[in-house]
């Protein structure tokens, strides 16, 4: 083995020769991690041409590299293995959460209707039952912030007034539910209630401009139906618990809207979030309550819900005060858990067990049309629920046709070439692509979660 002083033994690409010409400690390198095989004495031996190998077996290296290759395969299959194990676990902890605040969520609203409708039928007074309600909810808060049971929010002036009209919009759409279920049957202001999407709809393409696609107005149909349904045959129906229950659907729809564009960019837990709306609602209910029903009415309300009730009444307002918090409480905190796919189904099921609980604690009356009624109304909830936020695209103009198109050709390809992916036409920009990647990801997201 002279000759490889002059001769270079080319592996791939790389000259072995050449290397140990350079650098003398690679020779001793090579030669103690490598066996080399003997080479027969050769006769004649050219020293003008280059000695390539054409195979890397010739070096001995077949003996080390299935055992590498081996060690590594087994030492993935374990990490991977770990990873998944971990990600399961994790996953069916959190449908596990995710159940617990749904039933929690249910039980607790179905309390508090229940005793709110108690507390009504016996001080007619919603004003201060509405009042009542949020002073307990900012009660609790604030003393779970003064112990350090919950951590205080870093709010500013900023924050308070972008939560302003939000708490305004809160405070009408609570005091009207009220006087709702003061003159109606629980069930008939749920069933009105449900019809909240028709309102949301209305709203955002009228006075927002907003548009939707076809199957969003179609859901409506049954919502609207349904409501009407049950409106017209509702045997205890009043005016007054009807514009109630409308009132609060407006209501309720500003609200949301008003959130949506007043709390972008604010860091705020959901817990924290209700607990400042509460107080903020507060301070604008209580000169309001005042002013229209009044303390004096109040004591004579009171003094007679006692003697007709006895202290039992007590319990009745703390409780639905008390439960009015809670339910709305573990609503809020639910929504950093799930998607608003998911809490809008959710939404829908705890109005049909509010509405099927009370008909059968209060044995309301309900007709064969009646029922019907809602429950059109409710599936069309539901439809409205699915379609409006399974596509993240659905309030913008042909958002719907470009997911679409985009879901049927290459997504993939789309998504991370997006050069390649204009000289197709998939997309007409840069931004529609990058719109419609994230309405992607987020469809991708509802499916899983439905």
């Amino acid at each position: 083995m002279t000759c490889f002083l002059k001769q270079s033994y080319t592996l791939g690409s790389n000259s072995i020769g050449a290397s140990r010409l350079r650098n003398p400690l690679v020779q001793s390198s090579v030669s103690s991690s490598i066996s080399m095989p003997k080479i027969p004495n050769l006769s004649v031996l050219s020293l003008s041409k280059p000695l390539h190998i054409s195979s890397i077996e010739t070096f001995g290296l077949s003996q080390i590299q299935p055992r590498k290759k081996s060690l590594i395969k087994a030492y993935d299959a374990d990490r991977s293995e770990g990873e998944e194990g971990g990600v399961e676990k994790a996953e069916a902890a959190r449908k596990v959460k995710i159940g617990f605040y749904f039933a929690t969520w249910w039980s607790l609203n179905v309390i508090f209707n229940i005793y709110n409708k108690k507390v009504l039928n016996a001080f007619p007074f919603p004003w201060l039952t509405s009042l009542l309600s949020l002073a307990a909810g900012s009660l609790i808060m604030l003393t779970s912030w003064a112990t350090k049971v919950a951590e205080a929010p870093n709010t500013d002036l900023e924050f308070w007034k972008s939560l302003f009209p939000v708490a305004l919009a809160h405070t009408i759409g609570h005091v009207a539910a009220t006087v709702s279920m003061s003159k109606v049957a629980v069930s008939f202001t749920h069933i009105i209630k449900s019809g909240e999407p028709a309102f949301s709809v209305l709203v955002s393409r009228f006075i927002l401009g907003e548009t939707f696609p076809m199957a969003v107005y179609l859901s409506l149909v049954p919502i609207i139906g349904g409501c009407g349904l049950a409106a017209l045959t509702e045997l205890n129906f009043n005016m007054t618990g009807f514009m109630g229950a409308m009132i609060s659907n407006l209501a309720f729809v500003f609200r949301n809207i008003f959130s949506k564009r007043g709390m972008k960019g604010k860091s705020v837990s959901g817990m924290n979030y209700y607990a400042c709306l509460s107080l903020l609602s507060l301070l604008i209910l209580t000169p309001f309550a005042i002013a229209v029903e009044g303390p004096q009415v109040w004591a004579v309300g009171w003094q007679k819900a006692i003697t007709e009730i006895g202290p039992h009444f007590i319990w009745w307002v703390a409780a639905q005060s008390i439960f009015y918090h809670l339910y709305n409480q573990v609503s809020y905190m639910s929504l950093d858990e799930i998607s608003p796919l998911t809490f809008s189904v959710g939404n829908t099921m705890k109005r049909i067990s509010v509405i099927v609980s009370s008909i059968i604690i209060f044995r309301t009356p309900v007709q064969p049309v009646n029922a019907l009624g809602a429950a059109i109304a409710v599936l069309g909830t539901f439809l409205y629920s699915q379609w409006a936020k399974i596509c993240p695209l659905v309030r913008s103009q042909n958002g719907l046709c470009k997911a679409i198109r985009l879901w049927m050709k290459k997504r993939t390809f789309c998504l991370y070439h997006k050069e390649e992916a204009k000289a197709y036409q998939f997309v007409d920009s840069e931004d529609d692509n990058n719109e419609v990647a994230s309405s992607l990801h987020l469809m991708n997201k509802s499916s899983s979660d439905q």
